[in-house]
């Protein structure tokens, strides 16, 4: 159904409290479940030929299903954050030394990125929305986005200030808090990007670096 008028903006990052808010000391949250678009990939995000188009595509998707539910039922609301997961069997994945990260070792991390969808869509509004995405972000990378949904529970959270080559240092503190808990990692590194690195200086980028738990 059609309707008319400007509508309301809902903001569920600002709504989230925690969930998107971070201070400097690691603090335990828990994470519920939560809707996204996400995609997968292999390699150095610097270097992969596939990081790139991956992010656009779900930006694309994103803002493109956003327009579809608000035209169609009146909803509007703001596009969430990219965030991503990462994994490597490399040992020095987690290093502190930020000469660990170096193009060798960058080589073999897996990562998914997503975008949640803090509203509900239909298939159709969806596949509206992928058409979109090839057109903007070519075939290739929209036909690699898919739904995701999971529940992280408990977890423990940092804020990391400066560039992501920066990040072992708050990685560290990240899981010196776990070992101290007497707790232990039960799922992948989870980033949240809350500054847009195309418009926020590397020095002044602020991303939430989450660790689920057991």
């Amino acid at each position: 159904m059609s309707t008319t008028g400007k509508a309301a903006k809902t903001d569920h990052r600002k709504l989230g409290g925690a969930l998107y808010s971070a201070k400097a000391v690691p603090q335990p949250l828990d994470v519920p479940e939560f809707a996204f678009l996400a995609v997968d990939g292999v390699g150095d995000p610097q270097q992969s030929p596939a990081f790139g188009p991956a992010v656009a595509a779900l930006y694309a998707a994103s803002y493109a299903l956003k327009f579809a539910v608000r035209a169609d039922t009146g909803t509007d609301y703001a596009v969430m954050p990219l965030e991503g997961l990462w994994h490597s069997d490399d040992p020095h994945f987690d290093a502190v030394s930020v000469d660990s990260y170096g193009p060798g070792d960058r080589a073999g991390w897996e990562w998914t990125l997503l975008i949640r969808q803090p509203v509900p869509y239909t298939d159709a509004q969806l596949a509206a929305a992928l058409a979109k995405a090839a057109a903007k972000a070519g075939a290739e990378a929209a036909g690699r986005l898919r739904r995701e949904s999971f529940a992280e529970g408990r977890c423990v959270q940092v804020l990391h200030k400066g560039p992501y080559e920066t990040e072992p240092r708050t990685v560290k503190l990240l899981h010196d808090y776990l070992h101290t808990e007497g707790l232990r990692e039960a799922g992948r590194h989870h980033e949240i990007y809350l500054s847009d690195p195309t418009r926020t200086a590397p020095e002044r980028r602020r991303t939430i670096l989450r660790q689920p738990v057991s």
